[in-house]
């Protein structure tokens, strides 16, 4: 797995819409990139500062944010936790 390190966390993006909620199916190059995920790995905080973010946070972040990357096969982010806008409580 993967050791992000300073204020850094791994986000391994939610799946992209497959269909409207009318139910009309959207083809791929019409998709939107997500900006929803959940954190897989969180690095250990900078400057003394501790982490918000947890190892399995449902995650909002911004439309440009991180950087993408591939790493066995899956697709994640790398980002700042700056980068994430708000933390979801779905219980």
């Amino acid at each position: 797995m993967m050791k992000p390190i300073n204020d850094r966390v791994v986000v391994k993006p939610a799946k992209a819409e497959e269909k409207t909620a009318g139910g009309i199916i959207i083809p791929d190059t019409a998709k939107e990139k997500p900006q929803k995920g959940e954190i897989v790995a969180v690095g250990p905080g900078k400057d003394g500062n501790a982490m918000t973010a947890a190892k399995g946070d449902i995650v909002l972040y911004g439309k440009y944010a991180g950087q993408e990357i591939n790493f066995k096969g899956v697709d994640y982010l790398i980002m700042r936790e700056d980068d994430i806008l708000v933390i979801l409580d779905e219980k």
